[in-house]
């Protein structure tokens, strides 16, 4: 087993990367159009839209139909709230996500509501979750961009989040913004990139290990 394992995986690193910014077979448009920007307009978005955010999460499936997922959101007319998120963000992510007037983080419940025993799938969950967010975002001319690079031990004292809750991700949402406004030219550079995947082939098996 050990011998089968070492050649798939020398193979693996033999066979290149390939990667493409072609849909190479037919998708939802919404998810063709999906992107990760960080330059956000001037604009709040509306509560409307905010809900329809969440009323999309609602729906994503989970485990046992659990909905392990717990969004804790503000916008910038709530500055101190907003603040308290912003303030846990690496700088790296500080400096472009200034502009996203709402900020959420997304966290997940860490054991399960019917027995308190330990949900393997949470984060799992909370992934489908957000990724339904980002589609109906996508809907309604708005740009997710989802962030791992955050303080997390300063979220949870700074937000009082309880022993039950993991933060997971921090999400900078907003209105699509002039790419020129950027901080810094790599930003704008990164921005207006080709968006890029690993084909198929890298990721997608018909046979077993």
């Amino acid at each position: 087993m050990i011998k089968k394992d070492l050649t798939f995986m020398i193979e693996s690193i033999a066979q290149p990367m390939k990667k493409s910014g072609e849909v190479e077979f037919p998708v939802n448009q919404l998810i063709q159009q999906r992107r990760s920007r960080r330059a956000y307009a001037d604009k709040p978005v509306e509560l409307e839209k905010i809900n329809s955010l969440f009323e999309a999460a609602r729906w994503a499936p989970s485990s046992s139909n659990e909905q392990p997922w717990v969004y804790l959101y503000a916008t910038k007319e709530q500055p101190d709230l907003w603040n308290k998120i912003f303030d846990t963000l690496e700088i790296g992510n500080k400096i472009w996500a200034e502009k996203a007037p709402l900020l959420i983080l997304a966290m997940n419940r860490k054991t399960f509501l019917r027995n308190d025993k330990p949900n393997g799938s949470a984060r799992f969950d909370l992934g489908a979750a957000n990724a339904l967010l980002s589609i109906q975002a996508t809907e309604l001319g708005l740009n997710v961009h989802q962030m791992g690079g955050f303080e997390r031990q300063k979220a949870i004292e700074t937000l009082n989040i309880p022993e039950t809750h993991e933060p997971t991700v921090v999400m900078a949402i907003g209105y699509p913004g002039d790419v020129e406004e950027l901080p810094n030219d790599n930003l704008k550079e990164r921005e207006l990139a080709v968006r890029q995947r690993y084909t198929q082939e890298f990721f997608v098996m018909n046979k077993s290990f």
